[in-house]
């Protein structure tokens, strides 16, 4: 099992690049409003900080299952966050 370090980059390089698609596609779509693209990256932001919080509690019994629960999370909000990307064309 990879440790809380490999998790939490895992954690910051998905959310980041999916901050940084949002930036592109703002950038590509000037002439579109941003208001849907702005709360996105709120949300990636929001989902962040609730991963990282998980990542760093302590007083959890069972850590494999949780670190993997973590890991199942992230996957599923990256993917609803990528499919409201695809969703702004």
């Amino acid at each position: 099992m990879a440790n809380v370090r490999d998790l939490k980059k895992d954690i910051n390089y998905v959310l980041g690049d999916i901050i940084e698609a949002v930036y592109v596609w703002e950038y590509s779509n000037t002439d579109k409003d941003t208001k849907k693209s702005e709360a996105i990256i709120d949300e990636a932001i929001a989902t962040f900080d609730e991963l990282i919080t998980k990542a760093n509690d302590k007083s959890v019994e069972n850590k494999k299952s949780h670190f993997k629960a973590i890991r199942n999370d992230l996957e599923s909000k990256g993917r609803a966050l990528i499919e409201k990307i695809n969703k702004l064309g």
